[in-house]
C-alpha cells in the first residue's frame, strides 16, 4: 500500500526540483553563450600614434584650444549677428536637437527594464451564461454580473546584466547624438563664416573690375585724344573700346554670383532677406583668427564628430553584449492580488480576495537561428561602427593637417604675390607713360595692364582664401567644441 509523503520530504523535493531546474537552465545557457565563436573578427579601435598624432606628452603651446565663439575674432558685427541667428534658427540643428530627443526618449525605455513594473486592471461585465455548458442551475441560464478589481506587478532579476547592456548601449546613442547636436552647430557656424567670406571677396573682386572699368575708360580718352591728334589710327581706338563691354560683362557676372552668395547666407540663417539690410563686408577689414600652426595631440578630444563616432562604437559593443545574453534565461518575479466576484455585491466582501506570487524561468531552447543571426547581425554592426570611428579619425587628422599646410602656404604665396603686383604695377605705369609720350605703342599699354589685373585679381583671392583657410581650420581642430563630463577625453581615448 503506497503511502502519502511526509510535508517536510515533499518541499525539500519541490526546492530540489526548482534548483535542478535552474542549474538545467544556467547549463544550457553556458553551452549556448560559448556557441558563438563563429563571429567576425572584432574590429580595433585606431589610436592616436597610429593616426599620426603626436604623442600626449609632446610641448604644446600655452593655450592652444580654439575659443567657442572664434568667428568674433574676424572683428565683424555683421557676420556675429549672422552667426548668432542661424545657431538659434536652423531647421538642420532642430532636426539634430530632435534626434537628441528621441535617443534619450530610449534611455528612459532602457532605464524602465530594470526596475519594477506595476499595473492596476478593472473589469466588469454583464453576461448571460449557458444553460447548456458547465454552469448549474440556477446560474445556467441566468444574467450575472462579474466584476474584477486587480493590482499585479513583475520584476525582472537582471541575474546576467543583459538590460545593463540595454541601458549603456541607450546611454551611449544618446551621448553620440548630443555630440552630433555640437558637431552640426560647429559646421553650421564655418558654413556662415566661409559664405560671409565668400561675399566680402566678391565684393572685393568688384571693386577690382571697377577700378579696371575705370582704367579703361582713362586709356580710351586718351588713344582719342591721340587719334584726334594724328598720332594714332582707329585700330588703336577699337582695341580701346573693345574693354570697355568686357569689364562692364564682369562686373555683371560678380553681380550674380554676390546675390547668389547672399541667398545661401539667408539660407543659412533661416531668415530670406537678412543680407538684404547689410552692407558688403570688406575684405581687407576683417582680421585673421589666431590659430595654433601645429596639430595637436588633443584633436580628438575636441572634435564633436569624432566623439559621436566613439559613442556609436561603445554603444554597438554593448549592444553585442546585450544580443549575446539573450541565450541566458530570464528570470522574472510577478505577484498580483485582486478581487473578484459574480455579483458586483460581493466584489469588496472579504472572500472575494485573491492573491498569488511566484518566479518564472525561461529559456530559449529552440529558435530556428534566430538568436545566433541576431548575434551576429550585432557584430557585424559593432566592426561597421568600429571601422567608421577609424576612418573619422584619419579624416579628422587630414582635414587639420590639410588646413595647416594651406595656411602656410598661402602666406608664402601672398608674400610672392605682393611683389609680383608691385612690378606689374610699375611696369604698367611706365607703359602708359611711354605711350603718352609717343614713345611705345598701345600694345606695349594692354599688355601691362592685363598683368595688373591679373596681379589684382590675384591678391584678392589669396586674401580671401586665407581667411577661407583658418574658417576651416578652426573647425578641423573642433571649432571651440568642450566635452563634458560624460564625454571627456579620457572617457574616449584609446580602444
Amino acid at each position: 500500500m503506497l503511502q502519502r509523503p511526509a510535508r517536510g520530504a515533499s518541499s525539500h523535493s519541490r526546492a530540489a526540483g526548482a534548483l535542478l531546474v535552474l542549474a538545467a537552465a544556467l547549463a544550457a545557457a553556458g553551452c549556448a553563450g560559448t556557441g558563438t565563436g563563429t563571429l567576425a573578427p572584432r574590429a580595433q579601435l585606431i589610436t592616436p600614434a597610429q593616426a599620426g598624432l603626436p604623442a600626449a606628452d609632446a610641448p604644446q603651446q600655452a593655450d592652444d584650444a580654439v575659443n567657442a565663439n572664434w568667428w568674433q575674432a574676424f572683428g565683424d558685427a555683421q557676420l556675429d549677428r549672422l552667426v548668432d541667428q542661424a545657431l538659434q534658427g536652423s531647421p538642420n540643428l532642430r532636426v539634430a536637437q530632435a534626434r537628441l530627443a528621441k535617443a534619450q526618449s530610449a534611455v528612459g525605455l532602457a532605464r524602465a527594464s530594470e526596475l519594477p513594473q506595476l499595473k492596476g486592471d478593472a473589469q466588469f461585465n454583464r453576461s448571460l451564461y449557458s444553460e447548456n455548458y458547465i454552469y448549474p442551475s440556477p446560474l445556467g441560464g441566468s444574467i450575472q454580473n462579474t466584476g474584477l478589481l486587480q493590482l499585479g506587478g513583475g520584476w525582472e532579476l537582471d541575474f546576467f546584466g543583459k538590460n545593463h547592456d540595454a541601458l549603456e548601449a541607450a546611454l551611449g546613442n544618446a551621448h553620440a547624438a548630443q555630440a552630433e547636436a555640437e558637431a552640426a552647430r560647429v559646421l553650421l557656424a564655418a558654413n556662415v563664416a566661409r559664405s560671409y567670406v565668400l561675399w566680402a571677396r566678391l565684393a572685393a573682386q568688384r571693386e577690382v573690375a571697377q577700378r579696371s572699368l575705370a582704367q579703361r575708360e582713362e586709356t580710351l580718352r586718351l588713344v582719342r585724344d591721340r587719334v584726334s591728334a594724328g598720332l594714332d589710327t582707329r585700330l588703336e581706338l577699337r582695341q580701346s573700346e573693345g574693354g570697355l563691354p568686357e569689364a562692364r560683362q564682369q562686373i555683371e557676372a560678380l553681380d550674380e554670383q554676390i546675390a547668389i552668395a547672399r541667398h545661401a547666407l539667408d539660407a543659412l540663417a533661416a531668415q530670406p532677406g537678412i543680407t538684404g539690410s547689410l552692407q558688403a563686408p570688406a575684405l581687407s577689414a576683417l582680421r585673421p583668427v589666431p590659430l595654433q600652426s601645429v596639430l595637436p595631440a588633443q584633436l580628438l578630444g575636441r572634435r564633436a564628430d569624432i566623439a559621436a563616432a566613439r559613442w556609436r562604437a561603445e554603444a554597438a559593443t554593448h549592444e553585442v553584449d546585450y544580443a549575446r545574453k539573450q541565450f541566458y534565461p530570464n528570470v522574472n518575479l510577478s505577484a498580483f492580488v485582486n478581487v473578484q466576484s459574480l455579483g458586483l455585491d460581493q466584489l469588496l466582501k472579504s472572500g472575494s480576495r485573491q492573491w498569488g506570487v511566484g518566479p518564472a524561468i525561461s529559456l530559449p531552447i529552440f529558435e530556428g537561428g534566430r538568436l545566433r543571426a541576431n548575434l551576429q547581425g550585432k557584430a557585424a554592426d559593432r566592426n561597421a561602427a568600429i571601422e567608421s570611428y577609424n576612418a573619422a579619425v584619419l579624416d579628422a587628422v587630414r582635414d587639420a593637417a590639410d588646413q595647416l599646410s594651406s595656411l602656410q602656404s598661402i602666406a608664402r604665396q601672398q608674400a610672392q604675390q605682393r611683389e609680383a603686383q608691385a612690378a606689374a604695377e610699375g611696369a604698367w605705369q611706365i607703359a602708359t607713360q611711354r605711350y603718352g609720350a609717343g614713345l611705345g605703342n598701345y600694345l606695349q599699354v594692354l599688355a601691362a595692364e592685363t598683368a595688373v589685373l591679373a596681379q589684382r585679381r590675384q591678391a584678392v583671392d589669396l586674401s580671401a582664401r586665407a581667411l577661407e583657410t583658418q574658417v576651416a581650420l578652426a573647425r578641423a581642430l573642433g571649432g571651440g567644441w568642450q566635452p563634458g563630463a560624460s564625454e571627456s577625453p579620457q572617457a574616449l581615448a584609446g580602444p
